[in-house]
């Protein structure tokens, strides 16, 4: 409900700015979902006493979102010359989708058991453990 109401002002205003425009709908549904998402995040750790740690369910995302938007973006501006703008989109994204894979890998975002929930985690984990990303856990 506060998300909506923050939505809604945000977009009465922004978009009324020249300069923002139309682009104000996006800052506004993006600071409606952080919203949500902060009130979903207190509401599981005061309900469930889950505990959140910030560097794996905020810092770590944030920093492999970042690098992943920078990469992207990058490619799609040395490609867009070269290609359609379509096709430069298309590359682009498909390029954030593995670069985001290989920063979350090399993050170690997940834990051996989130990497085995997964379609076949268990011959993902066997791979990244022969790169040497995640250790062989030795049973005492």
């Amino acid at each position: 409900m506060y998300g909506v109401i923050i939505k809604l002002i945000l977009n009465i205003v922004l978009i009324r700015i020249p300069a923002i425009g139309v682009n104000g709908a996006a800052i506004g549904t993006i600071f409606c979902n952080l919203i949500a998402c902060v009130i979903g995040f207190a509401v599981l750790k005061k309900n469930m006493d889950i505990k959140f740690g910030f560097s794996k369910y905020i810092f770590k995302p944030s920093l492999a979102t970042i690098i992943m938007s920078v990469c992207s973006y990058s490619i799609y501006l040395g490609i867009s010359s070269i290609f359609s703008a379509k096709v430069a989109t298309i590359l682009a994204i498909g390029s954030a989708v593995v670069v985001y894979i290989l920063a979350i890998v090399a993050l170690k975002i997940f834990t051996k058991e989130e990497i085995h929930m997964i379609p076949y985690g268990q011959k993902i984990y066997k791979i990244l453990e022969k790169f040497g990303i995640y250790k062989e856990e030795k049973n005492a």
